[in-house]
């Protein structure tokens, strides 16, 4: 998968220190991600240059800013915060670990898997309100409104035998996603723009019919007024259509949505960090205290609503 952006996020990449040759294979890579017909406007490469080039920067601070890795070790489980949010038990991490396809072919391979795994661990932070009891006092409440808090489909991505590999492998990903939300983009306007041209056909054909005489009209509902408002609604369909792009500037158009994405990738791709307090039930508390622990965990979300859970670990042999 992107065997040349290998040489974009090789090891030892720094945001800012990208040569030109790596530039350009990005720029390749960002046309044939999303509609190769755009090489056939006069020169895409210096347009989607600066772009393409913060893209890169963005997804190599994003990667490298993301928090400490986490130790998945069902031994551990008792003793780490996170993985006890994380997971309903040790047990359930262990089958986890187990049921995990990538672990399994990586530790299967050769001479892979002596010095544990690195990878990412990819989760759904999911909130649902429940009735329980709540202790005050002496007394204990019954049917109290809590906010339960579970982390649900869990995955491994990027699953690696060193951490920088896991982490250039990411960068890769990272792009690739800022690509295909521009693709969806452009296809957004491509459906868009079809359906507009479907109506504005149906409408000229409805417009000469009235033009001639109207066939299938009541004339006593004023053939005048159906030409009237027939040509109204062409006239909004023609400006809808030019506000898009006309045919000969379209592709223009479409690179104008690369350049966007990529020329605004932070809008489209981001780390946040999140605080939670939670008790052993995975119960929502406002403040950590005996019961309840805080955790800490990084948020990756994008412009199109996605939000998951990630967390870099490190899986022990």
């Amino acid at each position: 998968m992107l065997k040349f952006l290998h040489s974009i996020f090789r090891r030892g990449t720094r945001a800012g220190a990208v040569p030109d040759a790596l530039v350009n294979k990005a720029i390749e890579r960002a046309v044939d991600g999303t509609d190769p017909w755009i090489r056939a406007v006069f020169g895409y490469k210096k347009k989607l240059r600066p772009a393409v080039l913060h893209a890169i920067n963005h997804v190599v601070s994003l990667v490298d800013g993301t928090g400490p890795v986490l130790v998945l070790d069902p031994l551990r489980f008792d003793l780490d915060a996170n993985l006890r949010t994380y997971f309903i038990s040790g047990a359930e991490l262990r089958d986890f670990l187990e049921r995990d396809p990538g672990l399994r072919q990586l530790r299967g391979t050769t001479g892979r898997g002596q010095h544990g795994v690195t990878g990412l661990l990819v989760m759904e932070k999911r909130e649902r309100l429940i009735l329980g009891a709540e202790v005050s006092g002496e007394v204990v409440l019954r049917d109290v409104p809590q906010l339960a808090v579970s982390f649900e489909a869990h995955q491994l991505l990027d699953l690696n035998g060193k951490e920088e590999d896991t982490r250039y492998h990411l960068k890769r990903r990272a792009y690739d996603h800022l690509l295909r939300q521009a693709l969806g983009r452009i296809t957004e306007i491509k459906t868009r723009r079809g359906n507009l041209e479907k109506h504005r056909a149906l409408l000229e054909a409805k417009l000469t019919v009235l033009r001639r005489g109207g066939f299938g009209f009541d004339p006593r509902s004023g053939e005048e007024t159906d030409v009237i408002a027939v040509e109204k609604s062409l006239a909004d369909i023609e400006a809808q259509v030019l506000a898009i792009g006309k045919d000969d500037k379209m592709l223009e158009v479409y690179l104008g949505v690369v350049a966007d994405v990529l020329g605004r990738a932070e809008e489209h791709l981001w780390l946040g960090e999140e605080t939670l307090i939670v008790d052993r039930m995975g119960i929502k508390r406002k403040e950590a205290g005996a019961g309840a622990c805080e955790v800490k965990f990084d948020v990756l979300r994008d412009a199109e609503g996605r939000r998951l859970v990630v967390s870099l670990v490190s899986i022990p042999d």
